[in-house]
This record gives structure tokens, C-alpha cells and sequence, in this order.
């Protein structure tokens, strides 16, 4: 009898050390499920596509399986499941030997802590950091996993289509503006690009939201030639200026006729100093407000020209543009030697500011952080005239979400220069 229960036992031990070793087994797989699911669902796409291009065979693999994720996750969550099932069914067995009744609680317990220690937490963890690199080394082990459970995985997908029918939603797999520059922000702060590369991509991604009444030069501020002003006073213009085309108007500045170039004008004078300068006006472009910049920039291209009227609903002049204009909505203002240098937005003291009337508007509210109302005017000087309900005046102040604002210089009847209190702590 002692012999029987000592072979009784004997087989008792082997087969624990069995379940064991089978255990530890499956729990292995449950990591490996968790782990793939985490790093396809997290790689970066971009990359893979990349690699794929560059030759990387398992990276073209893996942007095939991405390209079905419905199939893909449906293979990984069968998977994990049958594992983690058969990993608890079989740990209930093995303490149940031991424990007798307890042994189903005392199993759930450790089979929770195990699995979620090493099937799921460690792994996802390990997976998150380097994605792109797990999801190669294992895409061939996906594909046979795949084929294995192909049966499997084609029931759940007629199972798919009948929810979808049932649960119709709409599907916008398109990527918002909005989240590309959330996108463009992560990779700021990621370290992946730096400010001015995030600054020039935001940019590009709003260059097509911008008309040309955006951005151009107002009449007021047009700098411009009459038709019969003389050669001596069209070189002081130039010098005084310091723009390398002034447009040309007859009679009134509402009927700009063609645009004159200062290095035109000086081989007119070298050839003939009593030359007409009707000879060397060139045609200009008339858009209206409205047009894209974008557009704009195509038509300036097409038409060999750097300049633009842009003309108001009643047919005159509301203010030029340039292709310089244009391109300084992408990449900031653009100096050369002889311009002077102006700082739209000066910080005199903490949270205490001088802004020119002239500001872009986007410019002085992301300064409080604030957004813009989508009937607001484009420059400072007009909203305060539009905050305070009349025509401003030197001295003027008034408070705007807790901001303080005060007129400190007019240029005629134009807020020229404004100073801003900017509310801490908001």
C-alpha cells in the first residue's frame, strides 16, 4: 500500500510538473498576443511605409497586415483568448489537486495576477517602446497565425457586416486639419521636429485658409505713383520707400493701371531722361478679396508677375499684394539690408506688451490666448475700433476677458499703436 501511494503521488507530481511547464507556456503565448496587438496598433505607419519602400521585406509584411486590422486584431484577440482560457481551465486543475475546493479561488487569484503581470502589463510595456521593430520580428509568426484561423476569423467577419448594418455609423476615416496640427505638435514635443520646422509645417497646413483680403496691404497704407509724376519725384519715392515696385494710377488710386519696376525706370533714364514712364509700365493683376492665396500664388506664376490689386465689391482698390506677402504667411517676415527692422508685438515688462495697429489679429489673440471670432477684422486696429464701439481716440482703454488695453498712439484716424495687460494665471 505504501508502494501504491507512493507511485500515486509520483504520477501526481509528474503531471503538475507538466501543467506547470504548459503553463508557463501559454502564459508566454498571452504575453506574445498582447505585446503584437499593442505594437500594431501603435507603430508608426509613416515608418513602416518607408522601410517598405526602402526594400525591408517583413516591413512591406507588415504594412500589408495593417492595411486589414479588422483581421488582423480579430486573429491576435482569438488568440489571446484561447491561451488565457486554457492557461485558467488548467490552472484550476492543477491547484484544484492541491487545495481541493479552495483550489478554484486560490487559482483565480494567482492566474489574474500572473496574467496580468506577464501576459499583458510587462508586455504592452516592452512592445509601446519599440513598436515599429516588434511588429517585424514577429509578421511572418502573424501570417501563419492568420492562416491557421482563417475559419475562424471569416464568421467573425460576416459578424462584423451584420453589426455594421445594424449599428450604421459614418465612417470619416479622413484626417481633420485640426489633427494634423495636433500631429505636428506631438512631434514638437517629441523632439522629432524643432519650432521653426513646426512653425513653417502649421503654416503650410493653413496656407489654403488664407484669402488674399487676409493679407494685403491696405489702401490707406499703399504707397503708389500718379501717372504724371515726374521722373524726379518717382526716384524719391523709390528711395524713400525703399520697394523695389511702386503701382501707378491714374487720377485716383481706384484705378491702378500697371505697376512700375525701379530697375525699368533707371535703364529708361540712362537711355532717355526725358522718357515717358508710360513706356515701362507693366500690366497688373486684378483678384478679388476672396481668392485663396494659394490660387493667387498659381496666378502669380502663370502670369510672370510679383504684384496684385485686389480690388473691392465696388471696383476700386481695397490693397495690393506681393508675392512677397504670400510668401511670408509661410515662412515669417522677411528682412533684407535696407529695411528697418519692426517688431509688431514688443514685450515691455512681464505680461505688459505694445502692439503695432497693424498686427495681424491671429497674432495679438494667441499672444492672451485667445481665438478669434470668425466675423473678427484682420488687424488690431480694427478690432479695438470694433471693441469700443466708435471711433478710437488717444487714451482710450477698455478690458477685454480680463485683459487691459490702452490706445497710446493714433496715425490720423488708425489706433497706430495699442499697449496690452495681459491677465496671468488666466
Amino acid at each position: 500500500m505504501p508502494k501504491a501511494k507512493a507511485s500515486a503521488h509520483k504520477k501526481i507530481m509528474d503531471s503538475s510538473f507538466g501543467l506547470v511547464i504548459i503553463l508557463v507556456l501559454l502564459i508566454g503565448c498571452s504575453a506574445f498576443f498582447s505585446a503584437t496587438e499593442t505594437a500594431y496598433s501603435s507603430l508608426n505607419r509613416i515608418r513602416i511605409k518607408n522601410l517598405a519602400k526602402e526594400g525591408n521585406k517583413k516591413a512591406l509584411l507588415v504594412e500589408r497586415l495593417s492595411l486589414d486590422y479588422d483581421k488582423l486584431l480579430s486573429t491576435i484577440l482569438i488568440g489571446n483568448n484561447i491561451v488565457n482560457i486554457l492557461a485558467s481551465s488548467l490552472a484550476t486543475v492543477l491547484f484544484v489537486q492541491y487545495f481541493g475546493n479552495a483550489g478554484v479561488t486560490i487559482s483565480t487569484i494567482v492566474m489574474t495576477i500572473l496574467v496580468l503581470i506577464f501576459g499583458e502589463i510587462s508586455p504592452k510595456s516592452l512592445a509601446k517602446e519599440q513598436p515599429e521593430g516588434y511588429a517585424i520580428a514577429v509578421s511572418k509568426i502573424v501570417v501563419v497565425l492568420q492562416f491557421i484561423l482563417t475559419p475562424i476569423n471569416y464568421l467573425f467577419g460576416l459578424w462584423k457586416k451584420l453589426l455594421g448594418k445594424l449599428f450604421k455609423s459614418k465612417n470619416d476615416s479622413g484626417i481633420t486639419e485640426e489633427e494634423l496640427l495636433t500631429i505636428v505638435d506631438e512631434a514638437q514635443s517629441g523632439g522629432e521636429i524643432d519650432a521653426d520646422e513646426s512653425d513653417l509645417i502649421k503654416s503650410a497646413i493653413e496656407f489654403n485658409d488664407l484669402e488674399a483680403g487676409d493679407i494685403l496691404t491696405p489702401r490707406i497704407d499703399v504707397c503708389a505713383l500718379e501717372l504724371n509724376t515726374s521722373t524726379e519725384e518717382i526716384i524719391e519715392m523709390f528711395l524713400e520707400s525703399g520697394f523695389s515696385r511702386l503701382p501707378v494710377y491714374r487720377d485716383t488710386i481706384d484705378n491702378i493701371i500697371g505697376v512700375v519696376h525701379q530697375k525699368d525706370l533707371f535703364h529708361l533714364i540712362q537711355k532717355n531722361s526725358g522718357g515717358n514712364i508710360e513706356e515701362i509700365i507693366s500690366p497688373v493683376i486684378y483678384v478679388s478679396p476672396s481668392i485663396s492665396i494659394s490660387e493667387l500664388i498659381r496666378v502669380l506664376q502663370n502670369s510672370k508677375s510679383h504684384f496684385a490689386v485686389v480690388i473691392d465689391e465696388y471696383g476700386g482698390t481695397d490693397g495690393i499684394l506681393t508675392l512677397e506677402d504670400i510668401l511670408e504667411e509661410l515662412v515669417g517676415e522677411i528682412w533684407d539690408e535696407h529695411d528697418k527692422v519692426v517688431e509688431n508685438i514688443s514685450e515691455l515688462s512681464d505680461g505688459i506688451y505694445e502692439i503695432l495697429g497693424g498686427t495681424d489679429l491671429d497674432d495679438f489673440l494667441k499672444l492672451m490666448d485667445e481665438k478669434p471670432g470668425d466675423d473678427d477684422p484682420n488687424t488690431v486696429s480694427g478690432w479695438v475700433m470694433e471693441k469700443l464701439g466708435k471711433m478710437p481716440e488717444l487714451g482710450d482703454t477698455f478690458e477685454y476677458n480680463g485683459h487691459h488695453i490702452y490706445v497710446i498712439e493714433m496715425e490720423n484716424r488708425r489706433v497706430a499703436k495699442i499697449k496690452v495687460k495681459i491677465l496671468q494665471n488666466k
